[in-house]
Parts: C-alpha cells; sequence; structure tokens
C-alpha cells in the first residue's frame, strides 16, 4: 500500500550500469504486478449484495445512456401509487448522495490501479564544462525495494478495493433502510390525516348541535365550553398531523432523490395490513454476524492490517537502498572517454532499529481485532433486541386489530342507538367518541411501528444502519500511516 512506501521509504533502486538488462527486469514486474481497470468498476459486488438482501438493481450513471435508462425506470414506478419496493428502487437509481458513494468506489479502483504498478524511473542527465572538458553523465534509477514488496502490497491494495465494494454496498443498504422508515412514517401520517379528518367533521357537527341547543336554553355555557374545545383539540391536532405528513413526504422524496418531487409522487393513503403470522428468526444472530456488511468490512480490515504487519517485519532494518547505473563520458581535446559504473547507497540503521514502525503496526493489528470483537457481540445483542422489538411490535399491533377495534366498534355502535332512544346524553357520546378516535390512533401508531421495526431488523441483520464507522475510519488511517 503507497502508505507503507511512504512510511518506510522502501527499497530504492536506481537503474544501473546495464540499462537495457534493468529495463527488461522492470518491464517483467510491471506486466506481472500490475492492475487493470474493471469494466464495472467494481459494482458487481455492489449489485450482487443489493440483489441477494433486498432483491432491487442499482446502477452507476456514468454515461448519458445510463442517465436515460436510470429516468426512464422511474418514470415508470411513478406511473402507479408508490409502495414500499418502489419507493426504495426509485432511490437507488435517482438519489444522487449514493452516485457520489460509487463514484467514490471508482476512485478507490484507481487507488488498486496505482499500488499495483511498480514505481516509474527517474533518468537524470547532467553536463559540466569547462577548460575545454564536456563530461556528460547519465543516471537511471529505480526503486528496488518497491519492486521487491509490490506482490504484498498489490494484495493489501486489493483487500482496500474490496473493502471500499462493501462500504459501497453498505451505502446502498443504509439508503434503502432510510427510505423504508421515511415510506412506512409518510403513510402512517397520511392514515392519521384521514382519521383525524373524519374525526374533525364529527366534532363540528357536534359543536353546531351544542350550539344550537345553548341558544335554546337547553345546554349551559360549561356544557357548551365542553363540546367546544373537543372540536377546537381535534381542529389543532389535525393541523400537526398535517404538517407531519407533508415533512414526512418530502423527506421521502428527498431520499428518492426526484427533482419535481409532487409531480407524480402518489403514496397509499393507509398502512398495508399486518401478515397473517410473524416471522420465525431462530438463527438470527447467526444470520447477522454472517452477513453483516460492516463485519465483513472490519474482516478485510484486519486481513489488510496483517498484511501490513507482515510488511513492516520484512522492511524493518532496510528502509533504503539506491542503486544507481552510471555512464559517464568525458570529452576534450584529446579526444573522448567512457566510464561506467555502480552507485550504491544504503541507510544505516543505527538508531532506528524499524521497532517502532513494527509496534505500531502490531498496535494497530492489535485494535482492529479488539473493534471487530467487539462489534460482533454488539451485532449478536442488536439482532437479539431487533428481532424482540419486532415480535413485540407485531404482537401490539395484532392486538388492537383483533380485540381494541372489534370492541370500540361495538361500544359505538350501541352508543349511537343509545343516543337515538334517549337512553344516553350527548356527553356520553362525546365521551365515547373521544375514546374511539384514540384507539384509532394508538391502532394506526402500533402498525406503523411494527413496519418499522421489520424494517430496521432487516437492517440489522443484512447491515447499513446508523453505526460506528468514524472509528473504524480511523484505525484504517491508522494503518496505512504506521504499516
Amino acid at each position: 500500500m503507497s502508505s507503507t512506501r511512504h512510511a518506510h521509504r522502501p527499497f530504492v533502486a536506481r537503474r544501473g550500469s546495464k540499462p537495457a538488462a534493468v529495463a527488461v527486469l522492470f518491464s517483467s514486474l510491471l506486466l506481472s504486478g500490475c492492475a487493470t481497470f474493471s469494466p464495472d468498476a467494481g459494482m458487481g459486488v455492489v449489485a450482487g449484495v443489493a440483489g441477494e438482501t433486498i432483491k432491487k438493481d442499482v446502477i452507476s450513471i456514468r454515461t448519458q445512456d445510463d442517465a436515460v435508462r436510470a429516468d426512464g425506470a422511474v418514470k415508470g414506478l411513478l406511473r402507479r401509487t408508490l409502495t414500499v419496493d418502489s419507493a426504495v428502487q426509485i432511490a437507488l437509481l435517482s438519489n444522487r448522495g449514493l452516485q457520489a458513494a460509487y463514484n467514490e468506489l471508482a476512485l478507490a479502483e484507481t487507488d488498486l490501479v496505482a499500488e499495483s504498478l511498480p514505481p516509474n524511473p527517474t533518468f537524470s542527465v547532467s553536463r559540466i564544462a569547462g577548460s575545454g572538458v564536456v563530461e556528460l553523465e547519465r543516471r537511471i534509477v529505480a526503486d528496488i525495494l518497491a519492486l521487491a514488496t509490490l506482490p504484498v502490497r498489490s494484495e493489501i491494495a486489493r483487500q482496500r478495493f474490496r473493502q471500499a465494494q462493501l462500504r459501497a454496498a453498505e451505502e446502498t443498504l443504509r439508503l434503502a433502510a432510510d427510505v423504508r422508515l421515511a415510506y412506512f412514517r409518510a403513510v402512517a401520517a397520511n392514515e392519521l390525516v384521514l382519521l383525524l379528518t373524519d374525526a374533525k367533521s364529527t366534532a363540528e357537527s357536534t359543536a353546531q348541535l351544542a350550539s344550537k341547543l345553548g341558544r335554546t336554553g337547553a345546554l349551559n355555557k360549561l356544557d357548551q365550553a365542553r363540546e367546544q374545545v373537543f372540536y377546537a383539540e381535534i381542529t389543532a391536532e389535525l393541523a400537526l398531523v398535517r404538517q407531519e405528513a407533508a415533512s414526512s413526504r418530502e423527506r421521502l422524496i428527498r431520499l428518492a432523490g426526484l427533482w419535481d418531487g409532487d409531480l407524480g409522487f402518489r403514496i397509499p393513503m393507509k398502512l398495508p395490513a399486518l401478515p397473517r403470522r410473524p416471522q420465525p428468526l431462530p438463527g438470527i444472530e447467526v444470520d447477522a454476524v454472517e452477513r453483516r456488511v460492516d463485519l465483513q468490512i472490519a474482516r478485510l480490515e484486519l486481513v489488510a492490517l496483517a498484511n501490513s504487519l507482515k510488511l513492516s517485519e520484512a522492511s524493518r532494518f532496510v528502509t533504503l537502498l539506491d542503486i544507481a547505473g552510471i555512464n559517464k563520458k568525458t570529452s576534450d581535446a584529446g579526444g573522448a572517454a567512457t566510464e561506467r559504473g555502480v552507485d550504491l547507497q544504503f541507510q544505516i540503521p543505527l538508531f532506528d532499529g524499524g521497532e517502532v514502525r513494527v509496534r505500531q503496526a502490531v498496535e494497530t493489528y492489535n485494535q482492529a481485532f479488539n473493534l471487530l470483537t467487539e462489534r460482533a457481540v454488539n451485532v449478536r445483542s442488536e439482532a437479539r433486541d431487533a428481532y424482540k422489538t419486532y415480535r413485540s411490535a407485531y404482537d401490539i399491533a395484532g392486538h388492537y386489530q383483533r380485540e381494541v377495534l372489534p370492541l370500540r366498534e361495538i361500544i359505538s355502535n350501541e352508543m349511537q342507538l343509545r343516543f337515538s332512544s334517549m337512553q344516553d346524553d350527548v356527553f356520553a357520546l362525546l365521551t365515547e367518541a373521544r375514546q374511539r378516535i384514540a384507539a384509532l390512533r394508538a391502532a394506526i401508531e402500533a402498525k406503523r411501528d411494527f413496519w418499522t421495526a421489520q424494517s430496521e431488523l432487516q437492517t440489522v441483520v443484512n447491515g447499513g444502519g446508523r453505526s460506528d464507522a468514524p472509528q473504524q475510519t480511523r484505525t484504517a488511517k491508522t494503518a496505512r500511516a504506521g504499516g
């Protein structure tokens, strides 16, 4: 890796007295060690992860044809009312932040190719003239240590590129998870708007009735105020929910990456029904440890650091080795003379025997190992917690659907019959209306919580959630600086 070369100054070979032979050696190493750019810029891994985990297509938009194809697919999806799957697919095709992550992957591939290339040779010419004598000296220099360590450095670079591929895949999963959560919150807000709109209509009718009874003297001011405050409270709640629905919609539009967000962007007014039974996931901890993308990245980081440690130990004592081939030609009145030779220069490890670099590499490796172990422990716990939350949310939402709402419907119908037959007054009807609205609202929120819990469970198993990525980034930077 490049940082290794910068930190230690690997064996520098200056090409010497036999330029043709050294050139052949250099060319053979060049052909055997260099990597080339892949046709898909590393997107194959990203597409594989997205297809396997969320069953969606991804595209890295690099040409006008790519943009036209993605735009056509998005417009086709927007012609229908959005489902959570179509919303995720639109975001994967339109979100420019995700495209920037794919650009970062392409840049990582340039680092891989650069790290797989031997160092360019340096050619120098010096001419000194005076007193009728002209001295011409030519040197060709190459980095021998870099050539010797090229296979190891190339392997480290490949591990880094593999990490970059998984990071791009993780960004894809993260966007999909954010879209799912935003979608269910937006649809739940729409359903609450419908509920409170109907409740406002009922409250308005009750308030008008109370006002008429008050004018006839059949209802005192206190009772009139009770009727009016119910209408006022419902009106305020409806305004808040409408604002929440608008904000949720705009967040979903931002995640989807749509420029003209309101044009053809239709989301349902009600959440989907609960599944008939919850998912049985007996091996969820094992699945999470095996499939989590962030754990795969950490494992690759550990492998790269292990290779970096070997490189540090191999180049512990020799950090500078310059060998130069010299061709010197001297001309004067008596004729011309040519001299050839070799210049060897190396650093004596008198004070720095490489112990600092090796110690840094060892501690960086140990740090990465401990962080990986900690992350694996946390992932197992997160998987258990997410599944318990999912099952609890399913049970609660199902309880509202099976028990609470049917009973509320019975109570509402009975209260209407009693009110019509003058067995109950308007205050009892008002109290029941408040309780029924509260139960319906709680049922909608419970169903929303279930769908968000299901989305978060999927994220915990596959990866893509908000985690301690900055800490892992610091580890990687330390490794590159010290390796």
